[in-house]
């Protein structure tokens, strides 16, 4: 069995796995190794969980400490693109991991933090920097940051930067780097476009595959609940709450809906009924998303509700089920989202929701990915607890109805009387020539005993209106 030792990795890398725990490479590791510290360009394409960060990071490292060149002065010697922020920052702690004993300077940057402080903190340059691409353009318009200095440009997860719109971005960033550069490719899958930026991006790549496109992990059982799109939340919570039994054993469950107010929407309702839950998504600030990645982590709150922007940015090998609360509408996204369990050699199991109007979602996902999915019955007080007659544990406040009211002389239809101002005056007639009293008021002046000086809108005097 192939170790790191027979890679070819320098002896403070391999100190530093050891540090780790890790012995055994994974096959794109095994593959993507040795090009890499050979220095050749190199387009790879793995599942998520396939250890590709570590693929790319560890000959890396090994080629800047073996360079070495000064740091640049607001520069970088590696740069690595991430889609998301949560990518970015577990790809810098693996990098910091990775290289504790080679003496290179990690920083990361991401959007949703204070851009003063990243100026500040590449002031003095870096050896590896891990960014995405809107904050590191943001930089480099303010002139706090360049790329001359790159040696090694990294592109992770670069089919979800093209889902998320990041096409210009890349394509910007490589005329800044200098074309004399290492280009490194990782992706879950490979479509048209990215076949394409690659073309521009490298130099006769050597290609590393190690499954078939758009495939799913072997160690993900995936089963299916036909259901209707308004019954949905009432089976997540059955099913959370263990009143209908499903494979496997919760440890920490993470549930996929479309939409940042879905997310929202889903914590809510798991709220009302006692089931605590977090949710991550584009809305949220950074320092909200990490705390509840963290609290994820240590299983505090073991349920995340979350939209695509995560599903390539939480790598928690203790992710025990994926719930695909609603199916995406692009099948390859599928992948990534259930990807995010069975991690680091463990076995997970993935659980789709799907309604009448995502069976065309269901289709395409059958024939792109080809998962067999094992169908699964819903409970059978199902429906009862739908339609509020079975036990459920939301409780609802029965509505009161309205007494009828026969309708007054006032809500008949009459004008209703005015109310009197002073109710200490009530019944009192005025006096006569008292302030008040209209006997007692100079024509043409005002109780104030200034001039009457009232205006149309246009001006004239008295108060007429001109027709």
């Amino acid at each position: 069995m192939t170790q790191f030792s027979d890679l070819g990795l320098s002896q403070p890398v391999l100190q530093a796995l050891d540090l780790k725990g890790y012995s055994t490479p994974t096959p794109i590791q095994v593959q993507a190794i040795p090009p890499v510290l050979e220095g050749r360009d190199l387009m790879g394409i793995a599942q998520t969980g396939t250890g590709k960060t570590a693929a790319f990071m560890l000959p890396s490292i090994d080629r800047l400490r073996d360079a070495e060149k000064q740091t640049p002065f607001k520069s970088c010697r590696m740069l690595v693109l991430a889609p998301t922020r949560e990518l970015a920052g577990q790809i810098a702690q693996s990098a910091k991991d990775y290289g504790a004993l080679a003496g290179l300077k990690v920083q990361s940057i991401v959007g949703g933090t204070s851009v003063n402080k990243d100026r500040n903190k590449l002031h003095r340059g870096t050896d590896i920097l891990v960014a995405t691409p809107g904050r590191l353009l943001d930089l480099i318009d303010q002139k706090a940051f360049v790329l001359n200095g790159v040696e090694i440009l990294v592109l992770d997860e670069a089919d979800q930067m093209l889902d998320l719109g990041f096409i210009h971005a890349l394509r910007r960033i490589s005329q800044l780097v200098p074309e004399d550069r290492q280009t490194l490719f990782f992706s879950a899958t490979m479509p048209k476009q990215i076949q394409e930026l690659v073309g521009k991006y490298c130099r006769n790549p050597v290609k590393v595959s190690v499954t078939p496109e758009s495939t799913t992990a072997e160690r993900i059982d995936q089963y299916l609940f036909m259901v209707q799109q308004d019954e949905k939340q009432t089976l997540l919570e059955m099913i959370l709450s263990e009143r209908h039994p499903v494979p496997g054993k919760f440890e920490r469950v993470l549930i996929f809906a479309r939409t940042k107010h879905g997310c929202d929407r889903v914590v809510k309702r798991l709220g009302q009924v006692g089931i605590p839950a977090n949710a991550i998504h584009g809305n949220k600030s950074q320092p909200q998303r990490e705390r509840a990645l963290d609290e994820f982590k240590r299983a505090k709150t073991p349920i995340l509700i979350a939209t695509d922007v995560a599903a390539r940015g939480i790598d928690i090998p203790g992710v025990s089920h994926v719930i695909n609360y609603e199916l995406p509408n692009v099948p390859e996204q599928y992948v990534h989202r259930i990807g995010r369990t069975a991690r680091a050699g463990r076995d997970g199991i993935a659980i789709a929701f799907c309604a009448e109007d995502e069976r065309e979602y269901l289709k395409d996902i059958r024939k792109k990915t080809d998962a067999e999915f094992e169908r699964l019955p819903l409970p059978d007080n199902f429906r009862a607890v739908v339609e509020g007659v079975g036990p459920t544990k939301r409780e609802q406040k029965p509505k009161l109805a309205r007494p009828k009211v026969r309708p007054t002389g006032d809500a008949a239809g009459r004008k209703p009387k005015a109310k009197n101002r002073h109710p200490d005056r009530a019944g009192k007639p005025r006096r006569e020539g008292s302030e008040t009293s209209p006997a007692a008021r100079p024509q043409g002046k005002r109780p104030g005993g200034g001039r009457n000086r009232s205006r149309n809108r246009r001006g004239s005097p008295g108060g007429l209106r001109h027709a």
